[in-house]
């Protein structure tokens, strides 16, 4: 939800994002809605959602492995992380969950498949760098199972949720 108390909602079936007003029924296409693809215009599966301030919208584009920004009124998106396909290398996503957007514009990836947390800075979105896991699947303090959400408090703790592992994790990220 927006701080104009607009709701917005991915579909996974219908490969878009929607905003809705309170009360209404058909709500207004914000990203994708050409079919399941991977253009610019399209989405393949959006998972988890986050709006900044600008009311711009990113969209974990899950089975595209990428993240894709999409400003108000746009009718295509703009890749901000992966979009390399399927992988492991820092340019790359595997099936990516959570996300977050900092004020600073840093974002930050829950990359389910690597389990691992990537961060993607303004002066550099070719390449993420793992702020925590990477160390493959496990039940260390250092690695997950099935990672999905992710969230900040106002400290700048980063909290994780590990889901096959039954657990949140807490990191101080500087």
């Amino acid at each position: 939800m927006d701080a104009q108390r607009y709701l917005y909602v991915s579909d996974e079936g219908k490969h878009e994002v929607r905003r809705y007003q309170l009360g209404e029924k058909n709500g207004t296409l914000v990203a994708g809605g050409n079919g399941k693809g991977a253009d610019l215009n399209q989405l393949n599966e959006p998972r988890y959602l986050f709006l900044d301030r600008q009311q711009n919208v990113y969209v974990s584009d899950n089975s595209n492995h990428r993240v894709m920004k999409w400003t108000k009124g746009a009718k295509e998106g703009i890749v901000i992380a992966g979009g390399q396909g399927k992988g492991a290398a820092l340019t790359q996503l595997s099936y990516p969950q959570g996300l977050f957007v900092d004020t600073l514009g840093t974002l930050y990836v829950a990359d389910w498949g690597n389990d691992r947390v990537l961060r993607w800075t303004q002066g550099d979105q070719q390449q993420g760098t793992v702020i925590v896991g990477g160390n493959g699947e496990g039940t260390g303090a250092n690695q997950f199972n099935c990672l999905r959400c992710l969230s900040f408090d106002r400290h700048g703790n980063l909290y994780v949720i590990d889901k096959n592992n039954a657990r949140a994790q807490r990191f101080s990220i500087e």
